[in-house]
């Protein structure tokens, strides 16, 4: 074999070894990237004796949270989406009315929010059984969320306790 031929052969081997290093290392930049905003969605009970007391919507990722979709269900019953309509239906029969937010489909959850869904503001276990025991035993929600760059499926789920 010429030289030639053996310089050229290495000057292939060499620009191909270079584009699949290329090829690489765009991936795991696009992953870095996706993981670097990905949101962290939690559901939390929280019941301290005379404060705020409910379900607490937290994002506790790097970016925001874009919810696609949402299930309420009562008492393995599903009332619809996580919105007024939903929520209203489910408060309307409660001698005691807590506090809700309620939220649309799309719905984008800015970094770092903390937020109570359902709520009541001054927590008395005497006065407030019937939101409890709806929260902790007969309640159910679930949220399907992505992050900016979509497709992930994502989900935060809050269940009955039993």
């Amino acid at each position: 074999m010429k030289a030639e031929t053996v310089t050229a052969i290495c000057a292939v081997v060499i620009a191909v070894a270079s584009l699949v290093v290329s090829v690489y290392q765009t991936r795991a930049m696009r992953q870095h990237n996706r993981h670097s905003v990905r949101p962290i969605l939690q559901l939390h009970r929280g019941w301290p004796a005379g404060g705020r007391a409910g379900i607490r919507l937290i994002n506790s990722g790097l970016g925001p949270a874009v919810i696609v979709d949402s299930t309420l269900t009562v008492d393995g019953e599903v009332i619809g989406a996580w919105n007024e309509p939903s929520v209203d239906r489910v408060r309307e029969r409660m001698t005691v009315r807590p506090s809700a937010v309620t939220f649309n489909e799309p719905e984008v959850i800015a970094t770092d929010y903390k937020q109570y869904l359902l709520s009541v503001p001054s927590y008395s276990p005497q006065e407030h059984a019937e939101v409890a025991d709806l929260i902790n035993r007969r309640l159910a929600l679930t949220i399907h969320y992505e992050s900016l760059y979509g497709g992930e499926s994502y989900t935060a789920v809050l269940r009955p306790i039993p």
